[in-house]
């Protein structure tokens, strides 16, 4: 019976494959100690500074992918270091969630930008250094995504647990700065939380101004209520000034009790406030004291237009105009 010939490709495959198994045994024995050399500097790295676990996912990333055999000493032993300097990485970012969730409260003064906020950026600052240019880009991603969660979950705990600055000052603060750090960064995996830290500081932002302006003008606020409630009832709104308690007189009086004098009193109070509450830090006294001025103004007109609904050439108007009101604001601002 005729001997069945071996292909020539699969005769050199199993000879080359056997001349690697062989120069690998004998790698192996010229250099016992590689792998727990290469084991001990890694773990050695990584106590001093978990930054170094990075640096040496992408390095060795890069000799593994670009190994041209795979089944090698050297690639074998570096594959088996990959392993171990990928969970130094996992355990850094573990240990950076920790401590954010281990944050402490300080109340004894105002929050300001939280410590584990400015660590984020500078977190990710250094990561994006290390990675640019990675095919190992994608695992830091997932760590971002991590991070970025407790980070906004800690935020809010914090927001409640401070005593000292208001809840929505803490969120619209540390919200602007992960927005303005994200916006810097350009991660694409972080658009989406880059969008919500700006929905969330401009929320807040709105409850802050409104919840701190309250009701400057309270009694014609109250008024204007009524006066809102008996139109809303049925009352025709020229006719709403015929009811005893929203007479023209009545009118008069209220308004009589907020000159100019007295709402620059009121908003200079205001202002001391928000700077008692905002940080300098994120230079944010200016954005909110505009957003007063125009939730202010937006009280104004909407108190002018009903004037001018309820009271047609009755003559009233306000002790003060919107011009009078950017003026307050503006010379407040200057003073401080």
């Amino acid at each position: 019976m005729p001997r069945k010939e071996i292909p020539v490709i699969e005769v050199e495959h199993v000879a080359k494959r056997q001349i690697n198994e062989e120069v690998r045994k004998m790698m192996g024995e010229l250099f016992t100690n590689l792998e727990e050399e290469l084991e001990g500097f890694i773990f050695y790295a990584d106590k001093l500074d978990g930054f170094y676990s990075m640096y040496m996912l992408v390095r060795m990333s890069q000799h593994v992918n670009n190994a041209q055999d795979a089944g090698s000493f050297l690639s074998v032993t570096f594959a088996s270091c990959l392993v171990k300097i990928k969970r130094n990485f996992d355990k850094f970012v573990q240990n950076q969630i920790a401590a954010i969730e281990d944050y402490k409260v300080q109340k004894k003064s105002r929050c300001g930008i939280i410590g584990f906020v400015h660590n984020f950026g500078e977190f990710a600052n250094q990561a994006e250094s290390i990675f640019k240019g990675s095919d190992r880009h994608t695992h830091l991603d997932k760590s971002y995504s991590a991070l970025v969660k407790v980070v906004y979950q800690q935020i809010d705990r914090v927001s409640t647990e401070h005593g000292k600055t208001p809840r929505e000052v803490v969120m619209l603060e540390n919200f602007h700065h992960m927005f303005s750090v994200l916006s810097q960064l350009k991660i694409p995996c972080l658009d989406g939380d880059r969008k919500e830290a700006k929905q969330v500081y401009q929320d807040n932002l709105s409850v802050y101004t409104t919840n701190l302006l309250g009701r400057p003008l309270e009694k014609i606020q109250v008024f204007f209520e009524g006066v809102e409630s008996k139109i809303a009832s049925g009352v025709k709104p020229e006719e709403v000034g015929y009811q005893l308690a929203f007479s023209k007189q009545e009118l008069r009086k209220v308004i009589k009790e907020y000159s100019g004098k007295e709402v620059k009193k009121g908003l200079d109070h205001v202002y001391k406030k928000v700077e008692k509450h905002l940080c300098e830090e994120e230079n944010l006294l200016q954005v909110v004291w505009f957003s007063m001025q125009e939730e202010f103004i937006k009280q104004i007109k909407h108190y002018e237009d009903l004037i001018n609904k309820c009271y047609p050439d009755s003559g009233i108007s306000l002790s003060f105009s919107v011009t009078d009101v950017l003026q307050f604001f503006s010379e407040i601002a200057q003073a401080h």
